[in-house]
Parts: C-alpha cells; sequence; structure tokens
C-alpha cells in the first residue's frame, strides 16, 4: 500500500517521502480500516521535526486523523465490515489502511462525508475540551479566539456560535480578514497585532472577553491577559508562535482571571468517560447540522508536500484533507 513515511527529522521535510510498504496486519481488538481522507493537523508537520512532546520511533506513517470503511473486525464486536468510521491515534493516517484499536474509532455521524469527517475529529475535542470542559462556556458568553484561520480555531469559532457564544475571530494575517469572516461568520473579526485590547474593549462595551482561546503564545498571549474580564479564563492550547510566553502571578491574581492548560489529548486519556461524552456531544451537534468543518482544499496524497508546505506558510483557512 501507499503511506506517507517519516524516515528521517528534517527542517524541510527531507526526510519524508511517499513509499510503497505492507500493509498492517490487524490482532484481535484491531480494526483495518480503509482510508478515504484523512487531514492535516500542525502536529504532523511538527513531528517531521522532531518538535513535537509525542516522538514517535523512526521511521513511522504520519498522520493524526481519518476516516473512511470497516474492512475487518472482531465478529461480534462494535463494528462490522463496511462501517463508515473516523478517528486515529498519533501516526498511521496518511496511508491507504490503517489498524487502530477499536476504541479509537467511532462511527461517522449522519450527514458527514468522509472528508468533512476525517476534519472533525482532533479540532473539534481541542475546541470542546478548552471552551467546554476546562472554559465552562455559558450561553450569551464573549469567546474571543486566536489563530482563528487554522483548524483549530475555527472549530473552536463553529462551536463556540453553536453554544450560544458570542464569537470575536482574531488572525494576525491581513490578506485572511475577508476568508476569515466568510467561513467563521464572527460576531467580529480583529487582527490581533499590537495592542488589540482597545479594539476588544470596544467590541464588548469594555466588558472584556469571558474566555480567550489561545493556540498562539508570544506576543499574542502577552496583549491576551489585558482582554479577560474578571472571573475569565485565559485558554492555552499552544504556541503556534514559537515562543512559550510567561506570566507573572500578580497579574492574574489582581485581575481576577484563571490560566488553564488545554492538553485535549491527555484529557482524553486521562478521563475516558469524560472523553466519549465529549465525543458524543461534538456527533449529536454535528449530525444535526449546528457545526460542520471548514475544509480549505482536498488533494491527493501524492501531493502530500503542497499540503505540508502551505500548512507552514499559514496560507490555509480551516483544514487540509488528503485522500489516498
Amino acid at each position: 500500500m501507499k503511506a506517507l513515511v517519516v524516515e528521517s527529522l528534517s527542517r524541510d521535510l527531507s526526510g519524508v517521502s511517499l513509499v510503497d510498504t505492507s500493509a498492517p496486519q490487524r490482532r484481535l481488538g484491531e480494526v483495518l480500516v480503509r482510508v478515504r481522507a484523512a487531514s492535516l493537523n500542525y502536529p504532523d508537520l511538527l513531528m517531521t521535526r522532531g518538535e513535537y512532546q509525542f516522538k514517535p520511533d523512526l521511521p513511522f506513517i504520519s498522520g493524526l486523523e481519518m476516516a473512511g470503511e470497516v474492512i475487518e473486525a472482531d465478529a461480534g464486536g462494535v463494528f462490522k465490515p463496511g462501517d463508515p468510521v473516523m478517528g486515529g491515534a498519533k501516526t498511521g493516517a496518511f496511508a491507504e489502511q490503517i489498524v487502530l484499536s477499536a476504541n479509537a474509532l467511532r462511527k461517522i455521524p449522519d450527514g458527514l462525508d468522509f472528508a468533512q469527517a476525517a476534519a472533525m475529529g482532533a479540532a473539534y475535542h481541542t475546541a470542546y475540551v478548552a471552551l467546554v470542559e476546562q472554559g465552562s462556556l455559558e450561553k450569551g458568553q464573549t469567546v474571543l479566539v486566536h489563530g482563528a484561520s487554522g483548524g483549530v480555531g475555527l472549530a473552536a469559532c463553529d462551536l463556540a456560535k453553536a453554544l450560544g457564544a458570542r464569537v470575536i475571530a482574531a488572525t494576525h494575517r491581513e490578506d485572511k480578514l475577508e476568508a476569515l469572516r466568510r467561513a467563521a461568520r464572527p460576531y467580529a473579526v480583529i487582527l490581533n497585532q499590537g495592542r488589540f485590547r482597545d479594539e476588544v474593549a470596544e467590541l464588548t462595551d469594555g466588558r472584556l472577553c469571558d474566555l480567550v482561546f489561545d493556540p498562539v503564545g508570544g506576543d499574542v498571549f502577552d496583549e491576551s491577559t489585558r482582554c479577560v474580564t474578571f472571573g475569565g479564563k485565559l485558554l492555552v492550547v499552544g504556541f503556534v508562535a514559537g515562543r512559550i510566553p510567561e506570566i507573572a502571578v500578580n497579574i492574574p491574581l489582581i485581575k481576577g482571571f484563571s490560566v488553564v492548560g488545554v492538553r485535549a489529548g491527555e484529557y482524553a486519556r486521562q478521563f475516558p468517560a469524560r472523553a466519549r461524552r465529549v465525543a458524543e456531544a461534538i456527533d449529536t451537534l454535528a449530525s444535526k447540522k449546528r457545526i460542520t468543518p471548514h475544509i480549505d482544499r482536498i488533494l491527493p496524497l501524492e501531493n502530500w508536500r503542497d499540503a505540508f508546505e502551505a500548512m507552514e506558510r499559514g496560507e490555509i483557512v480551516g483544514k487540509i484533507v488528503l485522500t489516498p
């Protein structure tokens, strides 16, 4: 089968190649899936460099998440051949076939195609854990979403809106403002460059934001500490900007807000029952058409380099999906 294999770590993707390799073999308790679509996530890019917190042994097949059809499964189990499923692990999705634990899969919600299902998993799980499980989002609250043009950021905008929040979508790219308005349809779109706190204050009549969703870090985090209302939460999701910021603890003390670290994958491992509840909630919202992932482009797996380089350049709005 064809698979995208990381054979060595590199900054320029020179250690990554599409190769012919043996099809995976299923064991008891596992499910063999024919991959129909797999979505690209920022950790996929980081893992090619060895810069992600999870560092798989080399060589490994890249790809966090996918959607497809069951080929083989345990007799009498949850899944049977032909079932449309979505899910994944930390690696293995960018291939024609993948073997996963049955616990790592769930059936595709009604109304989603394979590309949408592949694009939903990690992004919406992260957004839900951050906003609902750890952020305790309530209807009518104001949410500032940084990195809003990315897959996770757009998922946070989509989910927050579906749950009745007022969303301010933020990006550092002026050339993305109009595309972000069309994709996210938020209450407002702002540039999160420089001192954006004044614009946030004006949009909220001085009240500021109940939740700030920050996958960016760096200067964006620094200024975001001025955008959280008393009793609010600053949700630390990642550091795409590169610089890991620091904060003097007197700032959240005096301003009365919380800084909350969000590790959605670890949250699922620590609290499996809560993770199942999160998945059920997301699937229900999707089946009711209240949330839908935004796909920037769909490319054949052979064009994987174009996908990775587009993500690295930050030119996408939403998710890129690869099809074997």
